[in-house]
């Protein structure tokens, strides 16, 4: 019996021995499936992308006024520092940055970065290129407008010195840098196609023809931590705007960006993922402060609560542009989430009037002090040539009048337009700046600015957010100017233009596109 049950209890053992590695086996068989469809699918995804560029001009990213140009150079290209996708100024080339007196900023450089060749990026380059800038005419021109020289310090160290104090002067730095190597064995103002230019981005140009352009990885790329998707770029060249929208429109192209309003027409609306963001163009009412009227903060305030935005939006532009509230409310992390206007309110207009001792008779506000009456009436500026801004400045006559509130329009030459703006020789003045990618808001609160207004706290805090760095600050002190902005209405603003970059929707990824860029998260892009 005992040789028996021994025999049965090994027999089990056995059987349970095989059982396990039955299952085991097969668990090994299951994983390695399940990693050869893994791998099947990252070999199935594509890992080309497909760009375009109409009207080429020239290669060297700082003499090309092309915005097409621009936009792919970034992938190419690097600038000592970047921008965010909330436009915040963060280290590229540039380390670090640090501001040593008003008219001067230390900038320290990386020390791994390579150019395409292999070579070392060095102070060298970022002074060469700063200089180039100020000989050549270029869109990046106004960046260093106010450098007067560049002190090459060691190798990788550099000070930057201005003619004046420029607040937030790090977001001037966003220029591609290049090679002083490579251009000074060039002809730098060659803008033959067939180039093939070093830099220091994520891809270099692989080959130049005719009818488009290639680009590869830079194996030579400073940053190792971030693995790119994409292995091959492929920039199709067009002669004209029309054949670049048809090569999207049959499939050709993966990603364009444009700020044409009617973009949809061409196109069509099928196909491709638009993502429509605010530009820089902002456009905006600038009120006299020192005008009689409307240096009275209710007038101003009746104003503001008078117009609708909306209607001007839809019934002038057919929504092609976006409202606006704030001249950095394209995006910019400063005042994200903030709500800086009053808004439309027609019965609050009254009220704001009323409360401050107005009367509404005759089809006027009008109030007596001293038996002297006063009525309000003012003259709107608008540049006569700009057939959409006289459209604009009419749909606010309109408004404004049917609240009794007259309006004379001034259409003005555009010689006489600059120099009442200029001289500030306006009641009200409807105009567009382009905003700066920099926080700075000297256009609008500084010394001489467009509605002269002057305002002691605005000025402390303006004193304040160009001497500190600290983000927490920045955000307390920017929600104030925010407040005040709202609260005394030295402008209106009106309206921001809209850009749209459309994505094919075969392409796959974080595709967040702002006005700087369109290749945010790039690195997780595939077909």
């Amino acid at each position: 019996m005992k040789s028996n049950w021994f025999k049965y209890v090994f027999i089990f053992f056995i059987i349970i021995i095989l059982t396990f590695s039955i299952f085991k086996i097969k668990k090994e068989e299951q994983i390695k499936e399940q990693e050869l469809q893994t791998t099947s699918t990252e070999e199935e995804k594509i890992r080309e992308l497909k760009l375009g560029i109409a009207e080429l001009d020239t290669l060297n990213p700082i003499l090309s006024s092309n915005k097409n140009v621009q936009d792919v150079s970034k992938l190419i290209y690097e600038p000592l520092v970047n921008l965010s996708l909330e436009y915040k100024a963060e280290p590229c080339l540039a380390q670090e940055w640090a501001k040593q007196s008003d008219n001067s900023y230390l900038i320290k450089l990386r020390e791994n970065v390579k150019w395409s060749n292999g070579h070392t990026f060095t102070s060298d380059d970022v002074s060469f290129t700063i200089n180039k800038l100020k000989e050549v005419q270029s869109v990046y021109s106004y960046n260093v407008k106010y450098v007067t020289d560049v002190d090459i310090i060691d190798d990788f160290t550099v000070k930057i010195n201005l003619d004046r104090e420029i607040p937030f002067f790090e977001y001037y730095l966003t220029f591609p840098i290049l090679s002083k190597e490579y251009y000074e064995a060039e002809d730098f103002t060659n803008t033959e196609k067939n180039q093939k230019p070093i830099n220091t981005g994520k891809y270099k140009i692989k080959e130049v023809q005719q009818s488009y352009i290639t680009l590869e990885k830079n194996p030579y790329w400073w940053n190792k931590e971030t693995k790119l998707s994409i292995e091959k770029i492929t920039v199709n060249l067009y002669s004209s705007v029309g054949e670049l929208y048809n090569s999207f429109k049959i499939g050709n192209l993966d990603v364009i960006g444009t700020d044409n309003d009617k973009i949809q027409d061409y196109i069509g609306t099928i196909g491709y993922n638009p993502k429509e963001i605010k530009g820089r163009t902002h456009t905006f009412l600038a009120l006299n402060t020192r005008n009689y009227f409307l240096g009275k903060q209710e007038i101003r305030k009746a104003i503001a609560y008078s117009i609708d935005k909306e209607n001007i939006v839809s019934s002038i532009f057919n929504n092609k542009c976006y409202t606006s509230t704030f001249p950095l409310d394209y995006g910019n992390w400063l005042t994200q989430g903030q709500v800086s206007s009053s808004g439309y309110n027609a019965e609050q207009a009254k009220q704001v009037l009323v409360e401050n001792g107005w009367s509404y008779k005759n089809q006027y506000w009008q109030k007596t002090e001293n038996k002297k009456t006063d009525r309000i009436s003012l003259n709107l500026l608008v540049r006569a040539s700009d057939s959409s801004k006289v459209a604009v400045a009419q749909n606010i006559k309109a408004q404004l009048e049917n609240q009794g509130i007259r309006i004379n329009i001034i259409q003005a030459s555009d010689g006489n337009y600059n120099n009442a703006m200029n001289a500030r020789n306006y009641d009200i003045a409807l105009t567009s700046v382009t905003v700066s990618l920099s926080p700075n808001l000297d256009t609008f609160f500084g010394e001489n600015n467009l509605s002269m207004y002057e305002n002691e706290e605005v000025t402390n805090i303006m004193n304040e957010v160009k001497n500190t760095t600290d983000e927490k600050i920045l955000k307390e002190k920017y929600q104030r100017l925010i407040e005040i902005y709202k609260s005394d209405t030295p402008y209106i603003s009106l309206y921001t233009n809209k850009y749209t970059v459309a994505y094919s929707s075969a392409l796959v990824g974080e595709l967040s596109p702002n006005w700087f860029s369109p290749f945010y998260g790039i690195e997780g892009w595939y077909k």
